[in-house]
C-alpha cells in the first residue's frame, strides 16, 4: 500500500549523523559499528532504498536548527543567522539529491498528483518505473522557527519550497515556546503566523507547549496539522495532545501523525535504560493511539502516520517490530485487527494527508 510520512528528518541525519542515506540501511549500520558519539549508532531505520521497499513515496521532511540564548543547556545555534545557515547546508543536501534523482521537492497541487501518478503507475501499465527507480517525493517544513531571522526570510524560505512550519522545538523559542518549556508566543509569533497565513505555509502544531499552542489556534486561520504527536491521556507528558487539544485540531481539519519514538508511545520509559521488548513498545502501541484518536473523532479522517524515525534515535528506542521503515507496511494489518475497514485503512496511510494537501493547495 502507498504510504506517507508526515516526519522525518533526513537532511539531520545525512549531515548531523553523516549518514549517506542512498545506501541500505543495512550498509549505513554496517559503517557505524563501534561508534559510540552518538546512542543510536548502528540502529539506524531509515534511507531513501528502504523507504521505496516499503512503498513511501511521499514525506514531509525537515530542517531543523535551534537557536539558543546563553544559559539555555539545550544545543544549538548561538544566533538566528547560525541557525539559518544550518537550514540552508540542508537545504542544499535536499537539492543534491534532487540533481541525483533520488529525491523530488513538491510545493503544489501540480506537482503532487504528477508525484501520485508516478508512484502509482504499476509495470504492467508499460515502459514505468519500479519503485527502486523512482524517486522519493518530499515536502519541506521547518521544525521550529528559531531560523528565520526576520519575516523576509520566511519569504526566502516560501521560495525555496517551504511548506510547512512548527514555530517551536524544545524549549523556549523566539516565536513560540515549545515542549517542556511554557509561555505565549507574543507579538513576533503572531506576526509569524499572520505571514505563514499569508504565503499559504501549514502550521504545524506538533511541540507547541499549552499555552502556545491555545495562542496559536487563536491567531491562525490558515491549515493546521500535527505531523508527529501522540495522546497525553495514554502517556502522560506536556509533549503529548490532551483530549481538549484533540479535539480541537479534529475541529480545525486537521491530521495529527503518530509518531514511534518509544518514550511517547508507552508509560514510565526510562531513556538510556528502558528497551522496547522490556516496554512492551511494539507497533500496536501506535495503534492505541490512533484509535484514540479515531474516537475522539469517530471517524477515521484525522489520522496518519509522522514516524520521526532517526530522529536522534534508532532501534533501540522505537517499536521492536520494526527493522526498518519498510515495515511501516505492518501497520495495515494491525489496524484492520481493530475492526477498521479498508478505506479507514486507506486513510491512515496515505488518503487523509492527500485529502489534507489537496484542499491546503487547491
Amino acid at each position: 500500500m502507498f504510504a506517507i510520512d508526515a516526519h522525518l528528518d533526513l537532511s539531520m541525519n545525512a549531515l548531523e549523523w553523516n549518514r549517506d542515506l542512498t545506501k541500505p540501511v543495512a550498509a549505513i549500520n554496517r559503517r557505524e559499528e563501534g561508534m559510540i558519539d552518538k546512542p543510536d549508532r548502528g540502529k539506524a531505520t531509515v534511507s531513501l532504498p528502504e523507504l521505496r521497499k516499503g512503498n513511501v513515496g511521499l514525506v514531509v521532511a525537515t530542517q531543523i536548527a535551534r537557536y539558543v540564548a546563553e544559559g539555555n543547556p539545550l544545543p544549538g545555534w548561538h544566533s538566528p543567522e547560525q541557525a539559518w545557515a544550518q537550514t540552508q547546508g540542508q537545504l542544499a543536501w535536499y537539492k543534491a539529491m534532487e540533481d541525483k534523482g533520488e529525491m523530488v521537492q513538491i510545493k503544489d497541487l501540480k506537482g503532487l498528483e504528477n508525484h501520485l501518478l508516478l508512484w502509482q503507475a504499476a509495470e504492467s501499465d508499460g515502459p514505468g518505473k519500479n519503485n527502486s527507480e523512482k524517486p522519493i517525493g518530499y515536502i519541506l517544513s521547518l521544525e521550529g522557527a528559531d531560523s528565520i531571522v526576520d519575516l523576509i526570510y520566511l519569504e526566502k524560505a516560501y521560495n525555496n519550497g517551504l511548506r510547512a512550519l512548527g514555530p517551536a522545538h524544545y524549549g523556549p523559542g523566539r516565536y513560540a515556546q515549545g515542549t517542556d518549556a511554557t509561555g505565549f508566543m507574543g507579538k513576533n509569533g503572531h506576526q509569524l503566523l499572520k505571514e505563514m497565513e499569508r504565503l499559504n505555509i501549514i502550521l504545524d502544531a506538533t511541540h507547541l507547549c499549552d499555552d502556545s499552542f491555545w495562542e496559536a489556534l487563536d491567531h491562525f486561520g490558515g491549515h493546521v496539522w500535527a505531523s508527529h504527536s501522540n495522546c497525553r491521556s495514554l502517556v502522560n507528558h506536556n509533549r503529548q495532545f490532551s483530549d481538549e487539544q484533540l479535539k480541537a485540531l479534529i475541529g480545525r481539519g486537521a491530521v495529527i501523525g503518530a509518531p514511534m519514538d518509544a518514550w511517547m508511545m508507552v508509560p514510565n520509559w526510562r531513556r538510556d535504560h528502558s528497551t522496547p521488548e522490556a516496554m512492551n513498545c511494539n507497533l500496536d502501541k501506535m495503534i492505541d493511539h490512533i484509535d484514540h484518536i479515531c474516537q475522539l473523532a469517530g471517524n477515521t479522517y484525522h489520522v496518519g502516520i509522522g514516524s520521526d524515525l532517526d530522529g536522534a534515535f534508532g532501534r533501540e528506542q522505537c517499536p521492536y517490530d520494526l527493522e526498518t521503515i519498510a515495515d511501516l507496511q505492518k501497520i495495515p494489518d494491525l489496524f484492520g485487527k481493530r475492526g477498521y475497514q479498508d478505506d479507514d485503512i486507506d486513510n491512515l496511510m496515505h488518503g487523509n494527508w492527500l485529502r489534507f494537501l489537496r484542499k491546503a493547495w487547491k
